[in-house]
């Protein structure tokens, strides 16, 4: 069983992906360098990179050696960062997928340089307190950065989303620390999504986006991208309820009435958050209406009401997407289930196909 044919599957619009590409390299004004780290936030490293093709991107960052060997097995020959720090005894790897490290403590930043194995980027921690090369420490480093092969150098916002001055301090930061390096490397970037969005003032002559390529959201007053993901699931099972009688693990829901409930062949095994039917505002779409969630998800199946309208065992469940003439955006399930919009992407269970359209 593939694709539609599945209990469920994950439906991934790559013309929207590039679509969204092409609204952020005109709102940034400069090349992409999109974000194409954890599989393309879940939905496919090696389509969605394909698809990208067609915008130019200047190339594509990673988050592992693994996930850019990846890329270059399908033919990828644009530069590839990758951006978990690199370690000396990996660096055979690096040379062997022509990939481009980013390096963030003088250690390993000299012994790149020694062997003159091709370019690197430069990570400056400004702020977010987790990898790079602190920006009040460059001057340990000046000796091994004065060479052709520093290529770019970058930093991680924090908080780009947020209007609160922290970006401007980062971005402050980033430029005193470039002005003190013995060369000024012909690449640097910093904007995410959320930066981009927000202001030009945080783009240089790269930006990385993210999640707007996906269809989310990067932050709370910023737009979201063009729909991208749709999560559809089979109806498994229908059974009538009487006024009472529970539902899920620890009788999680009680029938305020008689009614039926529908089962769809899908759980967070699949990434389905397991509160997102304990009470509020969430529901599915099926034949046309709004189904409300009933009781927890369970680790391969999930629950909904429909009421006295009982669907056909094998009928289509819509949790993300169009349906009709109806919409759940990523943002709005993401909403419901109180978790980031990036986080549940990335969280879509390898056993849900990925359709492509």
């Amino acid at each position: 069983m593939s694709g539609r044919d599945s209990r469920a599957w994950v439906e991934v619009d790559l013309a929207a992906v590039t679509d969204n590409a092409r609204t952020v390299a005109r709102i940034a004004g400069a090349r992409l360098l999109p974000a194409v780290k954890a599989n393309a936030y879940g939905l496919g490293a090696v389509a969605v990179s394909r698809a990208l093709e067609a915008v130019d991107p200047w190339g594509y960052v990673v988050a592992t050696l693994e996930e850019g060997a990846e890329l270059r097995a399908a033919r990828i020959e644009r530069s590839i960062v990758v951006l978990m720090p690199a370690r000396a005894d990996q660096f055979d790897g690096y040379a062997k997928q022509r990939l481009t490290p980013a390096i963030g403590d003088a250690a390993a930043l000299r012994a790149w340089v020694t062997r003159r194995i091709g370019p690197f980027h430069l990570e400056l921690d400004t702020g977010m307190g987790r990898t790079g090369v602190r920006w009040d420490e460059v001057d340990e480093c000046r000796d091994a950065l004065d060479t052709p092969l520093f290529e770019g150098a970058f930093t991680q916002f924090h908080s780009a989303e947020q209007a609160d001055g922290s970006a401007e301090r980062q971005q402050e930061r980033f430029e005193a620390a470039i002005a003190r390096l013995p060369r000024r490397p012909a690449l640097l970037h910093c904007a995410n999504s959320a930066a981009v969005l927000r202001d030009r003032r945080f783009v240089y002559n790269l930006v990385r986006p993210g999640v707007f390529l996906y269809g989310g959201s990067p932050g709370a007053g910023l737009p979201a991208g063009e729909h991208v993901v749709s999560v559809r699931s089979r109806v498994v099972s229908v059974r009538r309820l009487l006024a009472g009688e529970t539902v899920s693990y620890n009788a999680s829901w009680t029938a305020p009435r008689d009614t039926t409930v529908a089962t769809l062949s899908i759980g967070y095994a699949d990434g389905v958050p397991r509160t997102l039917g304990s009470g509020g505002s969430a529901f599915a779409l099926l034949n046309g209406a709004r189904r409300p969630y009933v009781g927890v998800v369970t680790m391969d199946l999930t629950m909904i009401e429909t009421g006295d309208a009982p669907p056909a065992v094998g009928a289509v469940a819509t949790l993300i997407g169009r349906a009709d003439d109806q919409c759940v955006t990523l943002e709005q399930f993401a909403g419901w289930a109180e978790v980031l919009q990036r986080e549940f992407l990335t969280g879509l269970g390898n056993r849900l196909p990925r359709v492509y359209l």
